[in-house]
């Protein structure tokens, strides 16, 4: 059991290295807007339309507030590799946490073997006669 433990650690140890080293961070999505001006001779109005943009809009929630936030083009592959940096710590913080987890059970397994159980009860679902 010892050297599960070891490599639980171990693990869990790289896991916290990894976050160490993670860049900045940014939660959310991005999507794709397109917009209509108020000009009646644009190309926006035209039939059919050509509508302006592509603008970049990130979208999250944070401390229960969503929010929204406008990207520039020249800031799109910087945005999407914070955004890449968050899901990495996501999937980080969950194998840390099922890790931790793990190493709870093998410790409390060794610590506390499971003793032999007696056969529980069943419980009668009939009601009990009145004449006992």
């Amino acid at each position: 059991m010892s050297s599960a433990l070891t490599a639980l650690d171990k693990r869990i140890a790289a896991i916290k290295a990894e976050l160490a080293a993670l860049g900045p961070l940014r939660p959310g999505s991005l999507s794709q807007q397109y917009n209509v001006c108020g000009n009646p001779r644009c190309r926006c109005k035209a039939d059919p339309p050509q509508k302006h943009g592509p603008y970049y809009q990130l979208s999250y929630t944070f401390r229960g507030k969503s929010h929204s936030d406008f990207v520039r083009r020249d800031a799109l592959p910087q945005v999407q590799a914070q955004m890449r940096n968050y899901e990495t710590l996501r999937a980080l913080v969950d194998e840390w946490i099922a890790l931790s987890l793990e190493r709870a059970r093998i410790t409390r397994s060794a610590t506390f073997p499971q003793a032999k159980r007696s056969p529980k009860r069943r419980l009668s679902l009939k009601p009990r006669s009145a004449a006992r």
